[in-house]
């Protein structure tokens, strides 16, 4: 199966080395510079994330689509705020718009104070999957339903639903591991995103999501989020993962930011911080970064040459990732760095796995 390689559009050249923490101030000029690089490197999408403080990811997507002739977009989109009727229609025409280029990423949410900032202060953390679950139904009804339908539900109430703009490819991804958003990604998952663990846990998530798939006679595909960092010697690599790793540090601190004692509110970053209790897992995992900041979204990586970083993402594609969304710490030098030197290594290593295990079988 071919791999897919997703990068990431995060409003300015910043990072957690700059900062302490991600800032989502608009810089029009980065962005811009960041969709050529992407979209010359070879990347398949971007991701454009979502959070209570950040500029609108349809919108970014919207401006990054007319600016772009192959890149695709993964829009992060939090059920909740928006009519499960509206999104869906907002969704379709961005898709149509950008003639078939346009992903969602459902992202639940898990922490009660940033969920706040937006005015969401009612479900409970199961009952936000129950709610995205009746979103979802009633998202997808609107993508293919050709008459009109009436919702009942817990969370929606819908009377003669219809939409004349229907999306032609528009994937759903869906993240979380709490036994309530596995279970929601085994219903309406195309792509099930998870952040990266060792090759042990990542193989048990995909265990998990394929027996919820399953039930309901799915098979998705996976996605594994990293922060590669890679260098022309082993040893460079790692004195680069040193200095990244300082520099989380300094910038923490000097922001009055903790560096340990850390207590996430969600499954997915408290399992990844389980993860951090050691610097290296396997051969090149690495998770300084998580360790400083609380596991706090995409925060660990692999570090070597692009050679050996490539061997290791082949071995998680060996367990069913074919998607991997990567983004560094110095995102625009770091991104076209991954274009010239990683993806191409990656893609020859994945032609010749796959060549090798078809004439295995055949």
């Amino acid at each position: 199966m071919p791999v897919k390689f997703i990068g990431y559009i995060g409003f300015n050249n910043s990072s957690e080395i700059h900062a302490g923490e991600r800032k989502r101030a608009l810089d029009l000029d980065y962005v811009r510079n960041a969709l050529r690089a992407q979209e010359e490197g070879g990347f398949d999408r971007v991701l454009i994330p979502f959070g209570s403080n950040s500029p609108e990811s349809q919108i970014v997507a919207a401006y990054g689509a007319a600016l772009t002739t192959r890149l695709g977009f993964l829009v992060a989109h939090r059920p909740g705020f928006t009519q499960p009727t509206v999104a869906p229609r907002q969704l379709a025409t961005l898709d149509q718009l950008s003639q078939g280029r346009v992903a969602v990423h459902i992202i639940t949410g898990g922490a009660d104070a940033e969920m706040a900032r937006d005015g969401d202060i009612g479900p409970n953390k199961a009952e936000r999957y129950t709610r995205t679950d009746e979103y979802l139904d009633v998202l997808r009804q609107e993508w293919t339903a050709e008459q009109p339908f009436d919702h009942e539900g817990r969370f929606y109430h819908i009377r003669q639903a219809i939409s004349a703009v229907k999306p032609d490819n528009l994937p759903v991804f869906f993240g979380g591991t709490s036994a309530e958003a596995i279970d929601v990604a085994g219903r309406h998952a195309d792509v099930y995103a998870t952040w990266g663990e060792t090759l042990a846990a990542t193989r048990e998530t995909i265990f998990r999501v394929r027996a919820s798939a399953a039930r309901y006679g799915r098979d998705p595909g996976f996605s594994l989020s990293l922060r590669p960092v890679v260098a022309d010697t082993e040893e460079a690599a790692w004195k680069k993962a040193a200095d990244i790793v300082e520099q989380v540090r300094e910038a923490r601190v000097a922001a009055g930011l903790p560096v340990s004692g850390h207590r996430p509110p969600n499954d997915g970053s408290r399992r990844l911080l389980d993860t951090a209790t050691s610097l290296r897992q396997d051969v090149r995992l690495w998770t300084g970064v998580a360790q400083l900041t609380g596991a706090a979204g995409n925060s660990t990586g692999l570090v070597g040459t692009p050679e050996q970083v490539a061997d290791a993402m082949l071995e998680y594609y060996r367990l069913g990732v074919d998607h991997f969304l990567i983004r560094g710490f110095d995102p625009l030098e770091d991104a076209k760095i991954y274009g010239r030197h990683l993806l191409p290594v990656v893609h020859e290593k994945v032609r010749a796995y796959d060549s090798l295990t078809q004439a295995s079988v055949g």
